[in-house]
């Protein structure tokens, strides 16, 4: 019997692109909000504002592998996401209405941090891993994340031209409207796709899953290479306008740059999901870490410009969460989809610790320093770094998948 063609799987993976779009969007927004609200709520210091924002980070990372069992054991994917949709709107109403450095880093740091866990690509790719052909699952793990930062090319611009015509507050709370979107599509995602995200049917628990991942190298060996990639773009996403603005140009030009970075993200995470259908997924992994190191590279010891700055984010967006569709391919490869969403979660934990950690830092060295030039260094050192874990991961499934397959 065919399917009805509102039963097919491909409108779960739409929605769901969606739904990335407008979450990770919202993060990287963060950004263009620095200068209005740290003058208004800070005096003008960047630090309070970026440890809300790393905050954030930090907790989506603590709180994600707890929403992804509680997900996968309890409630399952599409709830959590709902959830956590509804928890974010609340949280940006409540930073449209801060008066204190304290109202920021509880609205921005805390609520929102937990609520984006529940609604993040953790959850999202958990679905369109489970509803995906096999034969496809890479592809549709690199789409469903170049949504992610396809809010770069449309949420930032627009958040951009708020900026411009109304106070920050106000600029908040049209997104908080936007956000809410995510709770009927999560709902009509699980209506679809019911069938094929049902749970009932697997028979290995989640504490076998976790001891199975325990015991892998190679997993680890990915987690480690991930924790860089947050290291890397939170830094850049969130610091960039600030640094443009210290060389001269204007902070408007950074809004400029991670639109760009967004859109170039689309191309080369989808791409980079094809091609880890066709190559070992680590050696991938390593030429992208080493290729965005040598691009950041080349941007910080060039002059600073217009064409420059233009030039570095569209080759940046390339290489900018490319990782993603193959980090998630690595995971569900070594061990399955069943509880990918737990699994992807904890490597998903380094990436925000890692973010969580650039974000801080560079803002406590810039009001330290008045400069981001030792922060340059450091990231590009990084990328150098995860470049090398990666090549001694072995991809080969687990004992009991290669027995069933």
């Amino acid at each position: 019997m065919s399917v009805p063609w509102w039963r097919n799987p491909i409108i779960v993976l739409g929605l769901c692109t969606l739904v990335s779009l407008i979450s990770y969007g919202t993060r990287q927004s963060f950004g263009l909000f620095l200068v209005p609200i740290s003058d208004a709520l800070a005096g003008g210091r960047v630090e309070p504002f970026s440890f809300a924002v790393a905050l954030q980070t930090v907790v989506i990372g603590l709180s994600v592998p707890f929403v992804s069992m509680a997900a996968d054991k309890w409630l399952g994917p599409i709830r959590m996401l709902m959830i956590g949709g509804a928890l974010y709107t609340v949280g940006m109403i409540l930073l449209a209405h801060s008066t204190s450095t304290l109202h920021l880093t509880l609205s921005v740091g805390a609520l929102s941090g937990i609520a984006a866990s529940g609604c993040g690509l953790p959850m999202l790719l958990s679905v369109v891993g489970r509803v995906a052909p096999e034969k496809h699952r890479s592809l549709w793990l690199g789409v469903c994340s170049a949504g992610g930062t396809g809010g770069q090319m449309f949420l930032v611009p627009l958040n951009g031209y708020l900026l411009d015509r109304m106070g920050w507050s106000d600029a908040v709370l049209v997104l908080a409207a936007i956000i809410f979107a995510i709770v009927p599509m999560a709902f009509i995602s699980g209506r679809i796709g019911k069938e094929r995200l049902d749970q009932s049917k697997d028979s290995q628990t989640l504490g076998q899953a976790l001891a199975e991942a325990r015991a892998h190298r190679s997993y680890w060996l990915l987690c480690m290479g991930f924790f860089t990639c947050g290291f890397q773009v939170q830094f850049v996403v969130t610091h960039i306008p600030k640094y443009l603005q210290d060389m001269g140009t204007g902070a408007a030009l950074g809004a400029h740059a991670i639109a760009l970075i967004g859109l170039f993200n689309m191309i080369g995470t989808a791409i980079a999901g094809k091609l880890g259908g066709q190559f070992q997924k680590k050696n991938l992994l390593a030429l992208l870490y080493t290729g965005r190191s040598l691009v950041i590279l080349a941007f910080f010891l060039a002059p600073v410009s217009q064409m420059s700055v233009y030039i570095f984010a569209s080759c940046i967006g390339l290489l900018w969460l490319a990782t993603v569709p193959l980090t998630a391919g690595l995971v569900s490869g070594f061990f399955g989809p069943r509880y990918m969403a737990t699994l992807y979660s904890i490597a998903f934990l380094s990436h925000q610790v890692g973010g969580f950690l650039s974000v801080w830092l560079a803002g406590r060295l810039r009001d330290a320093s008045g400069s981001y030039d030792t922060w340059w260094w450091v990231i590009i050192a990084a990328g150098f770094f995860a470049a090398l874990v990666h090549y001694p991961i072995d991809e080969r499934p687990v004992a009991r998948l290669a027995e069933q397959r």
